[in-house]
């Protein structure tokens, strides 16, 4: 049998597989041939944050067949770390370098291995593991009919629900994104036993608080919420039906800017203050970064009307993070955590602190992050990003599983995906795999089933996108193809989240048109319900919930592992290719408890195209 040098991944090569906790010991074994004749092996280890290489020496250790190991022990400190190992033989001085795939090659020199190292007191709720995410734009889910109270004049109220959101300036006095439909708290608590059925533990709503656009990522006023959508004690009496229910609420944090419209900035002159607009003496003109600018001071991706903020000035630090800051205001109100908005682009002093302050109000509250990347190694404005150490997210986003799944129920390589899967294991740290917000889409990216069901990939401006609607059969391409993401998005590590009206059948290109009104009345029932069966079936196995993932097949368009927790199995196998596949059922599976999709016969499982099954079993 032939054996890789190592493997990053097997437990062979590794006394511990992932990430480590700080202090924790960890044996390298590298594999090499007896011809090989090595005279000595070295581990090469370098700290992130120097260039300086680390030689270790390897000790000869035990036999395997025709080969041998050389193993060492090493112990580190909380940080990132690279490695690559080195020998030299009767042959001279060689390398082992990264594949790809994680797999160790002999070469003249190539990549390393990533090691996370976190501290040792991570922790990160409980409460979520095994849940789902419901994420909701606020004004397009529903509209109680409930009346508002001191909204401004200058909004252009649509009504009717289903039309398509305005791209344009819709005339002189109502602006781009100044078009709302509605939606509000009482809605939201109105609709609540919909979200029970659905199986949604947490829902995650997109920015709540005063704003002069639908979107609200310009806020005006950190501490009201806005009118349109109702009152502070409407959110208060979402937040406690709710919590009856199991549910808990996630609010978006966007404090790298505020709007230029806002009671800090104040370029309008709506609010009494005198804003960091207004005077160089304003209270605020700390808060902002004004100089040689176009415009006179930063503004978040050249957006005049979002001027970014000096988040590690002290001022605005507390305001935010401070005993009564934002970030405790609203935690003490009832919510459960936090969303933060473009996470990387905060500075490490300011997540610090936004950490501290979400764990003073309870260690059970929950801080995710917007990060498009790898949240491990990302690198951003210069500086290699600290998040999932265990000083400033609980988890993030999961971008790279979002386009890995996609990518795959098109009909790319399952490959691919399942090393997307191993890479994040392999990364991330446990404590944040358990909390990953898996999504297939989001307000920031086209609607699931336009992604997978649109033919041709083109994506033309918005006028074009406003005017481009699916074919019915490209519809019902995007409908089956999201079928297969969903499932796999539902019994991957991490928790699933849904798009508000993804499980409805909404469809839409890019921003506004993927943050349509829920389409409530015209729903895809058909959808909704295997939406529901999905949501029945995550709950009806603890393997879902932090469960061992062990990849069983990806190849030729099938992709299939065990989720496996205590006595609790689950199997998955998704078909995303053109043609029928057969695999034999893991001997796991002998009493199986539950069923969705494709039914076995005979200890085997014939997978058409396009189709998926799900068995879970317990002993």
């Amino acid at each position: 049998m032939q054996y890789y040098p190592f493997d990053s991944r097997k437990i062979l090569y590794r006394s511990k597989l992932g990430a480590l906790a700080e202090g924790d010991t960890l044996r390298l074994k590298l594999l090499l041939h007896n011809d090989a004749r090595v005279h000595n092996a070295y581990l090469k280890l370098r700290n992130d944050n120097s260039e300086n290489i680390r030689e270790l020496r390897m000790q000869p250790g035990g036999r395997l067949e025709d080969y041998r190991f050389y193993e060492c022990e090493i112990t580190l400190s909380e940080g990132l770390y690279w490695y690559q190992f080195r020998y030299t033989s009767d042959y001279g001085e060689f390398c082992v370098t990264k594949t790809e795939t994680s797999l160790g090659i002999v070469s003249g020199g190539g990549d390393w291995w990533q090691q996370t190292v976190y501290c040792r007191g991570y922790t990160t709720p409980d409460w979520l593991d095994g849940g789902i995410i419901y994420q909701i734009f606020p004004d397009r889910f529903y509209n109680s009919g409930t009346e508002k109270k001191n909204v401004p004049e200058d909004r252009y109220i649509c009504t009717d629900w289903y039309k398509q959101p305005e791209y344009r300036q819709i005339n002189e006095k109502y602006t781009l994104g100044n078009d709302y439909y509605g939606g509000d708290f009482k809605g939201i608590e109105q609709k609540l036993t919909y979200l029970e059925k659905l199986g949604v533990t947490c829902i995650y709503l997109n920015p709540i608080f005063e704003a002069h656009s639908n979107h609200r990522y310009n806020t005006a006023d950190y501490l009201r919420v806005d009118p349109s959508l109702g009152t502070e004690e409407d959110l208060v009496s979402l937040i406690k039906s709710a919590k009856k229910r199991g549910i808990y609420i996630l609010l978006d944090g966007v404090f790298s800017h505020t709007g230029d419209d806002s009671r800090y900035f104040n370029s309008k002159h709506r609010y009494d203050t005198v804003g960091a607009d207004n005077s160089p003496d304003s209270y605020y003109r700390s808060w902002y970064k004004f100089g040689n600018y176009p415009t006179g001071y930063a503004c978040w991706w050249g957006v005049p009307s979002l001027p970014e903020t000096e988040e590690n000035d002290l001022s605005f630090s507390s305001f935010i993070t401070g005993e009564n800051g934002v970030i405790r205001y609203w935690l003490k109100k009832g919510i459960r955590g936090w969303r933060l908005d473009v996470a990387d682009e905060l500075p490490d002093e300011f997540l610090d602190k936004i950490r501290l302050a979400v764990k003073g109000e309870g260690e059970d509250n929950y801080l995710l992050g917007e990060v498009w990347e790898d949240a491990t190694n990302k690198i951003s404005y210069g500086s290699r990003r600290r998040f999932l150490r265990g000083r400033q997210l609980d988890s993030v986003m999961n971008y790279p599983f979002a386009n890995a799944v996609t990518d795959y129920v098109k009909g790319g390589s399952a490959e691919k995906l399942l090393n997307t899967v191993l890479n994040i294991l392999e990364n991330y740290p446990p404590q944040a795999v358990k909390l990953l917000m898996n999504h297939i889409g989001t307000h920031d990216t086209a609607r699931a089933i336009t992604v997978l069901g649109a033919h041709d990939g083109y994506v033309g401006d918005r006028k074009w996108q406003s005017e481009r609607v699916l074919s019915a059969e490209e519809y019902n391409r995007g409908v089956g193809l999201l079928k297969l993401a969903a499932v796999l998005q539902f019994t991957l590590p991490g928790v699933p989240s849904i798009y508000y009206g993804d499980e409805a059948g909404l469809t839409g290109y890019g921003d506004p048109f993927c943050r349509a009104a829920y389409p409530w009345g015209r729903e895809n029932t058909e959808l909704l319900s295997f939406y529901r069966a999905l949501g029945a079936l995550r709950r009806s196995s603890p393997a879902f919930a932090s469960g061992e993932f062990v990849p069983i097949r990806a190849e030729s368009g099938v992709f299939a592992f065990l989720r496996k927790r205590g006595g609790s199995t689950a199997f998955i196998a998704v078909n995303s290719g053109d043609g029928t596949a057969v695999t034999d059922l893991p001997p796991e599976l002998k009493d199986i408890k539950t069923a969705f999709g494709e039914k076995p016969q005979g200890g085997k499982l014939t997978l058409s195209p396009k189709t998926y099954a799900v068995f879970t079993a317990e002993s």
